[in-house]
């Protein structure tokens, strides 16, 4: 079964432009280049252009030509790229050292781009669509700096939906998950001070980072023995950062790292635990241990209807036997789930060749998908406003 064709008869263009974005990548916040090219692009096909919310979001909105209906649908792409090198040798690569898309949002902006096109050359619909290009998504805060700045009061969405590409699934796969499908997320840092004093003369420290190392196996203990077996989690300590001498036992230790979980509950119940267990190793050793952890992402939960939609529409793009309709929830995290939070929406991936996972250095998006992902949303547009329908 097809894309559209006029997606199709644009792909290169389409290619073009994603290519482009991955050589000039920029992360949260600093998307200035990136929503500059989406607001051009936007108003150069005739959609109404709004910019600012969130810092560098951008939002379309483009009114179908069929009927009257007031119905609204957001579609949303996220735009930033990771602080982190390539490793590959295209020869889009990326042209600033430290900035990566290696999770592969130049394909999601340009996917969007690339339906936006599209329904404004046929506007075959009826009602009204929200392009949304956020900031931010990689664990910076862009969908809530957006919801801040009244996204949904001023650009009201009754159901919102995104995508993901997926080089875990096969080219051309579509998976959607009804129900809780990626976990929320908390970050922490950990501070512990102590005492410091020469390596050779341990007996006169307060040592950190001894009380580093007893934390850290005392805080995977939590997942182990407090979360119930059947509530999926995982507490990850991510860095660590202490000393910076052979022979000098340092002051200071500091543990980072996150949290996952599909439940709030759960959530709750790890960082009372970490914070019981800090206070308790604190007192143990004579030092003082400050712990902040912050509530990063939402539990992302497909509404039942809308995960419906995703598949019915991905029947007509792709062939049915490659629409995963029960795919494994996620560990990791999307903050498009905050966007959920407000609106019911559906957040679906769509697989493509390559075996590199994302946040690889490695990592390499099969630009192929571009017209799959474009032509997803369009079909959702298309089939949940129906030219001829009204209010």
């Amino acid at each position: 079964m097809p894309n559209i064709e006029r997606i199709e008869d644009f792909a290169d263009e389409l290619t073009a432009i994603r290519r482009d974005l991955h050589a000039h990548p920029e992360i949260g916040f600093e998307e200035v280049r990136t929503s500059g090219i989406v607001a051009d692009k936007l108003t150069q096909w005739g959609i109404e252009v709004h910019r600012g919310l969130g810092g560098t979001g951008v939002v379309g909105v483009l009114k179908g030509n069929k009927g009257t209906s007031s119905k609204r649908i957001g579609l949303r792409a996220d735009m930033d790229a990771l602080p982190m090198e390539e490793n590959t040798n295209l020869r889009w690569r990326s042209t600033i050292p430290g900035r990566f898309h290696g999770c592969g949002h130049d394909a999601h902006t340009t996917m969007l781009l690339g339906t936006a096109r599209y329904l404004a050359e046929t506007r075959n619909f009826d009602g009204t669509v929200h392009f949304i290009f956020q900031p931010a998504e990689e664990g910076l805060g862009g969908a809530r700096a957006m919801i801040k700045d009244g996204l949904f009061e001023k650009f009201p969405c009754d159901e919102i939906y995104g995508l993901h590409n997926a080089p875990d699934l096969n080219h051309g796969e579509i998976a959607i998950l009804p129900g809780p499908a990626m976990a929320g997320a908390d970050f922490f840092d950990i501070v512990i001070n102590g005492y410091g004093a020469h390596g050779a003369m341990p007996n006169l420290s307060k040592d950190p980072v001894i009380v580093a190392m007893t934390l850290g196996q005392a805080l995977q203990s939590i997942v182990s023995r407090n979360v119930d077996p059947h509530e999926p989690a995982v507490l990850s300590i991510t860095q660590i950062h202490a000393g910076s001498a052979y022979n000098v036992i340092p002051g200071e230790a500091k543990l980072c790292g996150t949290v996952r979980a599909f439940s709030d509950e759960v959530r709750v119940l790890i960082r009372e635990r970490m914070r019981a267990l800090c206070a308790g190793i604190a007192a143990s050793f004579q030092v003082e241990i400050s712990v902040d952890i912050r509530d990063g992402f939402s539990v992302l939960i497909n509404e039942e209807e809308q995960s419906a939609v995703v598949a019915e529409v991905a029947r007509t793009v792709v062939d049915a036997d490659k629409v995963i309709t029960r795919s494994k929830p996620k560990m990791g995290s999307e903050d498009f789930a905050d966007m959920m939070q407000v609106v019911p929406g559906a957040y679906f991936w769509v697989g493509h060749e390559g075996s590199v996972p994302v946040h690889n250095p490695g990592y390499v998006l099969d630009d192929k998908i571009l017209p799959i992902g474009a032509s997803m949303f369009a079909r959702i547009i298309e089939t949940r406003l129906p030219a001829g329908a009204h209010a």
